[in-house]
Order: structure tokens, then C-alpha cells, then sequence
């Protein structure tokens, strides 16, 4: 059954958790089968809980019913936003969720957005670099959690890529 492609999206609230918990998880599970995630399903019940969303920099993408289906989130330092975070729904992959929270971060900044990708995840490669992201810099998995090679990227904000 295609979803319905009706979405809204709205910063994160604690109320969000069971949504948030749900999207990450299944997309973490589904999606990156060769990236086993480093922490139980209620510790990362508990991250979402406890840090992710108190911090801030938090967007959700919701149905019609108010389910979410996506989430994204950012960071700042040293003048560059960091995009930590960005999950779809496995059932929404592809309907244009990824690319709407996707530009609700990089529409909305005058610094260069960084972010890390496994190496291994070749959609999310290909989602990226199709939104004008570039590798910068491939690493062996020794910095990460999950141990698992990864991809360095960046976007210049269109203020900086103009000649």
C-alpha cells in the first residue's frame, strides 16, 4: 500500500518519542541491515528521550493522522551545522520525505552542512550527492559506534558555491 504523501512537518516534542523511537529504529533495521546498532532499543529510547530531542535542532515529518514518518536533526560547531540525524520511515523511502526535511536544513543556513554516511549505505550515498553533497573524506569505521566505513560530506550554503 503507497502511503499517503500528505505530510507536515514541525520541531520535536517529548510526545513525539514513540514516533521518533519508531522511525529510527525501524529505519536503522530495515535499511542498514550491515550496521548493527551499538545500543539496545531502549537505550536509544532513552537518547531520544534524554538528549536528542531536549537539545533542540529537531524536526519531525508527520502523516495526515499525525504518525511520524521522518525525522532530522542538527547540530552547530565550529560554524558548521552538522546534520546528525535523518530517518524515514521504511514505508515512505522514496515518496520525498528525505529530501523535504532534507532541504528544511540546508534552505534555511548560511554555513556549510556536514554529515556522516556509511560507506556501505549506497541509497543514502546516492541521496545525497543527488542534493549536491560531496565526499570529503572516507573513514575505516574507527570513529563510529557501529565500527562500520563511512563517508565525510558536505554542501556549501548557495551564498558560497555563487561565482
Amino acid at each position: 500500500m503507497k502511503p499517503n504523501l500528505e505530510i507536515s512537518t514541525r520541531a520535536a516534542t517529548a510526545d513525539d518519542l514513540g514516533g521518533m523511537t519508531e522511525v529510527f529504529l525501524r529505519a536503522r533495521k530495515e535499511l542498514m541491515p550491515f550496521a548493527p546498532l551499538a545500543h539496545s532499543d531502549y537505550a536509544v529510547c532513552r537518547w531520544i528521550a534524554d538528549w536528542l530531542i531536549p537539545a533542540g535542532g529537531v524536526t519531525v515529518a508527520a502523516d495526515t493522522q499525525g504518525s511520524i514518518v521522518g525525522m532530522v536533526a542538527t547540530s552547530e560547531a565550529n560554524g558548521v551545522l552538522w546534520l546528525d540525524q535523518l530517518y524515514v520511515l521504511p514505508p515512505w523511502v522514496g515518496h520525498g520525505v528525505g529530501a523535504r526535511l532534507l532541504a528544511l536544513v540546508t534552505s534555511n543556513t548560511r554555513l556549510p552542512v556536514h554529515l556522516h554516511c556509511f560507506a556501505e549505505n549506497a541509497r543514502a550515498r546516492r541521496f545525497y550527492e543527488r542534493h549536491g553533497f560531496v565526499a570529503l573524506a572516507f573513514g575505516d569505521g574507527s570513529e563510529n559506534e557501529e565500527g562500520c566505513p563511512d563517508v565525510l560530506y558536505a554542501l556549501q550554503p548557495a551564498s558560497q558555491t555563487a561565482v
